[in-house]
């Protein structure tokens, strides 16, 4: 009988997956406070990075599930959790290890994502978590959001040696999303840790090429005509909460590679784009590209260093060598459908009521700003 309810769950949770979602959700006003367990719940579920591009998306599809209350941690946004369908929101910060213990006090289930500039943070959380009795007690399942391309748990990969370079390492920022899910190995919780590797997020790319793309009717990247199997940010939510509902015995110990459902190159991505601002939508959501022919201008590999600084531009090689070029069945395996295309993330609402255009044009995401390094001291970080 359990076996059967957890996957008739699952079938309701992936039901969600090419749906439209309302634009706008009943809101009710919620506020930081010490959490209490929601009644006729057993399962609490603290999204870290709620308000994000994936934290979105695994709020408003898990709140929808019956048996998991969805606390959303988030430092100032606690509204939008709360219109996404969060049921509890609480502050949670960090570089504020203060605001830790009431965010996780009760927690059961722990949906992790973080800002690559946080890692540091980011593992002493987990040390903190794994040597803290009532919570390494309490938490039964952890659904890590990570990248592929590092890991000596499931692989063997060296950090010193480089997959198309000789005499040179894997990127830092690579070893970083790997020490993301090793230190909570390492803090006790590897048979509850299951981890969603994507490939660079769908969009992600052009972040930085808005007013270039409006202005100009063109964006910059070093990538030329590498194609890689870029993932939306849907599809990691839902494969996220695939994971929550089959629960940690299906899914404990488990690491799965998420992404699209095609490899495109930067060429690929000018069309899909043009196509998209064709749409009736483009009007609404950005009425400066609408309906323009956008192209792709390549990019010299050294100015984006000079633009966002050499372990940015490390790990774009990466996106330039094939590494990234490979589809993977795991969303399949999952969800028992395909992950999104571009021109389908781009077009079609997910469960937190936006479409990836609406996202792109948004300040979802735009974390990058050029001319600073926000990544200049990392290497300075250790395990």
């Amino acid at each position: 009988p359990i076996p059967m309810l957890a996957s008739a769950l699952r079938t309701s949770a992936t039901k969600f997956a090419r749906t439209a979602f309302p634009t706008t959700r009943r809101f009710t006003n919620t506020s930081t406070r010490l959490m209490s367990v929601t009644a006729g719940s057993d399962k609490i579920v603290l999204v870290t990075g709620s308000t994000g591009r994936v934290g979105k998306e695994v709020v408003a599809r898990l709140s929808q599930i019956p048996g998991f209350t969805v606390r959303a941690a988030t430092r100032d946004k606690a509204e939008y959790a709360t219109s996404l369908g969060a049921h509890e929101t609480v502050a949670f910060d960090l570089e504020d290890d203060k605001t830790w213990a009431p965010a996780m006090q009760g927690v059961t289930h722990l949906f992790s994502s973080t800002q690559d500039k946080f890692i540091g943070q980011h593992m002493a959380f987990a040390k903190w978590c794994g040597e803290t009795e009532s919570i390494q007690k309490n938490l039964h399942h952890v659904v890590r959001v990570s990248c592929f391309g590092a890991d000596t748990n499931t692989n063997a990969y060296d950090s010193e040696t480089h997959v198309s370079r000789s005499n040179a390492g894997i990127p830092l920022m690579l070893q970083h999303y790997w020490w993301s899910e090793e230190c909570f190995i390492a803090a006790g919780f590897g048979k509850k840790l299951t981890v969603i590797r994507g490939n660079f997020y769908m969009n992600h790319l052009l972040k930085n090429e808005l007013e270039s793309i409006k202005n100009d009717n063109t964006f910059k990247s070093p990538l030329g005509e590498c194609k890689n199997s870029f993932v939306a940010c849907n599809d990691m939510g839902e494969a996220a909460v695939a994971c929550f509902v089959d629960g940690v015995e299906r899914h404990g110990d488990k690491f799965y590679d998420i992404c699209g459902a095609q490899s495109t190159s930067m060429g690929d991505v000018a069309a899909v784009l043009t196509k998209a601002l064709a749409s009736a939508e483009a009007k609404t959501i950005c009425p400066e590209a609408a309906g323009k022919v956008i192209t792709y201008q390549p990019q010299d590999v050294n100015q984006f260093e000079k633009d966002f600084g050499t372990t940015r531009a490390e790990f774009f090689e990466y996106l330039q060598n094939g590494f990234y070029s490979r589809c993977s069945p795991d969303f399949y395996n999952l969800t028992g459908h395909k992950p999104m295309t571009y021109y389908e993330y781009l077009t079609q609402k997910g469960a937190a009521g936006d479409t990836g255009l609406a996202e792109l044009f948004s300040a979802q995401g735009a974390i990058f700003t050029k001319g600073v390094d926000q990544f200049k001291d990392l290497k300075d970080v250790k395990k």
